[in-house]
């Protein structure tokens, strides 16, 4: 039987974990922070938490920078609202060099929802990901999930090209692109079109609007016939035309939201996609539990040995010595 970790949680955190299983906002506040920060007990926290997962529909917003990410997913946060679902909001700015926190923050461009009961919106600095999520996005989404939040909307930092990653925390990819966004075409070649469910064509009253769509219809058709193996391999993604700061398309991209949700539940997609994205994160996980451990040894061994280098050892040699420390061959 699997060891329960809620007597090993110091008083602390037991006092955190009842506060947000009773469904103080607060509490999910600290929590994320504790998770974002690594601090000590977070994993146990979030074992702790885990029979809770499994009751969010996990929304992506990716794209290029300046294409009206940050007023859809405002947007969608309203409708979902408006239509009785509690909404988590996810905004990964690009970190600050010198604190390593968010430097943007785009929840002060959802100022008006930051206040909407119902609305949680936290902003999370990327800390060096090249794949446009923080890492600890995952687990900050998890939190949320556990929450009871019935929809959460991740919005990626917009980087361009290297926000792939965004497809294995999320249901449903949204890219959002503009008409004058040649990034995007270039993003699309480069494999975004790889990971979109839904395509957004936004600010669509400007020039150009319908020659990104045609543009957007022919590289989709250039992936060929998907794999008949395939989960979603019914799934033709919509290309649709907003022009978010009127609100102009949205009620349109909920309906696709919605509809795309069904199509994953009615042929397994949405089971397979969430075990692919657990197993993705048992990965990263195990990977940051070995970097720390490195980190440790190296730190034993400059302790323990000032003149690592005297004895004339090859760095090659010293990292296979530690290496071999801290696990040990079979």
């Amino acid at each position: 039987m699997r060891q329960k970790l809620n007597p090993g949680l110091d008083p602390t955190l037991r006092e955190l974990l009842a506060r947000f299983t009773a469904g103080e906002a607060l509490a999910l506040s600290r929590a994320i922070s504790l998770v974002e920060n690594q601090r000590p007990g977070f994993e146990a926290l979030l074992d702790a938490l885990h029979g809770r997962l499994g009751g969010a529909r996990r929304i992506g917003i990716t794209g290029p920078p300046g294409a009206g990410k940050s007023t859809i997913t405002a947007g969608l946060a309203r409708r979902f609202r408006d239509a009785g679902a509690s909404v988590g909001v996810i905004a990964v700015d690009p970190s600050s060099p010198f604190t390593g926190g968010a430097l943007l923050g785009d929840r002060i461009r959802m100022n008006d929802l930051a206040t909407e009961p119902g609305i949680f919106i936290r902003s999370m600095a990327s800390r060096g990901s090249h794949g446009g999520l923080s890492a600890t996005t995952r687990e900050a989404t998890d939190l949320m999930d556990a929450f009871g939040l019935g929809r959460i909307l991740l919005e990626t930092v917009g980087v361009g090209q290297s926000e792939f990653e965004i497809a294995s925390q999320a249901d449903t990819t949204v890219v959002v692109l503009v008409p004058e966004s040649g990034d995007g075409i270039q993003a699309m070649k480069a494999g975004l079109m790889e990971v979109a469910d839904l395509f957004v064509v936004n600010k669509a009253d400007r020039p150009g609007a319908d020659r990104i769509r045609q543009a957007i219809n022919v590289v989709n058709h250039l992936r060929g016939e998907p794999d008949e193996t395939a989960s979603a391999v019914a799934w033709d993604p919509p290309i649709l035309m907003t022009i978010a700061s009127s609100g102009e398309g949205i009620d349109e991209l909920v309906s696709e939201l919605d509809r795309h949700h069904a199509h994953l539940e009615s042929d397994g997609g949405l089971v397979e996609r969430r075990r692919a994205a657990a197993l993705e994160h048992t990965r990263m996980v195990l990977e940051r539990a070995v970097s720390r451990r490195v980190a440790e040894a190296w730190k034993e061994t400059i302790a323990s040995e000032p003149d690592l280098l005297a004895g004339g050892e090859s760095p090659y040699a010293i990292a296979r010595r530690i290496a071999a420390r801290i696990c040990p061959p079979i």
